[in-house]
């Protein structure tokens, strides 16, 4: 089946299901991009300068140059849309393409998160079915996942910040996890110093101002403060429950039991049980899912569900997930709920 036949039967599923094209720009301002969708990108993309010196790139991210157009029209309802295009990437491969065809769809601003998640991912797999690609298995993850296990660990705030911000950058949240496993970062001599003062004031009036701050708030802060530093013995177990989860890899039917005992082991919160539902019912679509907690990290602007479909040869035929920050990292004045995925015309060959 010649490429011009694939597309014209996967739109068939778009159009079937609702959605309506929507043509995006090719060429987007990069220093937007950058800003507001991730220092990632710049390594991707194709820059150059316009007459009037600013710079412009081709598109690396049909999802974002959609998304740009879908703010720029001032939509306020509901949009299903769907999109036809190259998008256009650099890349270390050698083998790998830079100009890449794409067909996508996209739910922007359904308030249905759930349903919208299997609907896109039941289109997606409707049309790769449709063109007759057999022996599809898919490889599913959730970013909220994580999000939600270093908010219930007991450490201090400016780490729960470093490790979600820089959950996107394996290296360097590798880095991160050895300096909270050692408390590298910790100054032994700064931390005296603020028990003496944290001391020293106990014994002064609470009701008493100093700077604008009564006695009694700033002793508050410093006793969190003092309690910031974790034990070296501690951190060392945090550390270990955060790489023990990121080796969760699981087939979706074993999900629940996997991570029922890995909370019950590590004695955490039982949310990270909740609102996994529809990642559970993927496996009603292809029997063939795995779930992997290390999935999804290199693409900065997801925020939930994660996907890749593969065909027979495990090559990505796919890729999708649940984005509800990038809207408003583009301009919008409040998150918006989006979600979308994209079948690589390029890799749909038997």
């Amino acid at each position: 089946m010649k490429s011009k036949n694939y597309s014209e039967n996967i739109i068939k599923v778009f159009k079937k299901d609702g959605f309506v094209l929507s043509e995006p720009d090719v060429l987007l301002d990069s220093d937007y991009i950058i800003q507001r969708s991730g220092e990632n990108f710049r390594k991707l993309m194709f820059t150059f300068d316009d007459d009037t010196g600013k710079s412009m790139c081709l598109r690396p991210d049909l999802t974002i140059a959609s998304c740009i157009k879908y703010l720029k029209e001032n939509f306020k309802e509901n949009a299903k849309i769907f999109y036809s295009g190259q998008a256009y990437r650099r890349s270390n491969n050698e083998k790998d393409k830079i100009i890449n065809d794409q067909l996508g769809i996209e739910i922007l601003g359904s308030k249905n998160k759930s349903i919208d998640d299997l609907k896109v991912l039941k289109t997606i797999n409707s049309s790769i079915e449709k063109i007759k690609i057999k022996n599809t298995s898919i490889k599913v993850g959730d970013v909220s996942l994580f999000q939600k296990l270093i908010e219930s660990l007991r450490i201090p705030e400016r780490w729960k910040v470093r490790l979600k911000r820089h959950f996107w950058r394996p290296q360097y949240f590798e880095d991160l996890l050895n300096r909270l496993e050692t408390n590298s970062d910790v100054n032994p001599v700064s931390v005296d110093l603020d028990k003496k003062r944290f001391s020293e004031m106990q014994s002064l009036d609470q009701s008493k101002e100093i700077a604008s701050r009564k006695v009694s708030e700033i002793l508050s802060r410093f006793d969190r403060k003092i309690k910031d530093p974790r034990s070296f013995g501690e951190n060392k177990k945090i550390v270990k429950i955060i790489r023990e989860f990121l080796k969760i890899n699981c087939e979706i039917d074993k999900l629940d039991k996997t991570l029922k005992s890995f909370v019950k082991k590590n004695n955490l919160n039982n949310s990270l049980l909740k609102e996994l539902s529809t990642v559970k019912n993927f496996s009603k679509i292809n029997k063939k899912t795995i779930f992997s907690t290390n999935f999804g990290r290199d693409i900065e602007y997801y925020t939930g569900i994660v996907f890749e479909i593969y065909n027979s040869k495990k090559k990505e035929i796919a890729r999708g997930g649940r984005y509800d920050g990038l809207l408003k990292s583009l301009g919008s004045k409040k998150n918006i709920s989006a979600v979308g995925a994209a079948i690589n015309l390029n890799n749909l060959k038997k």
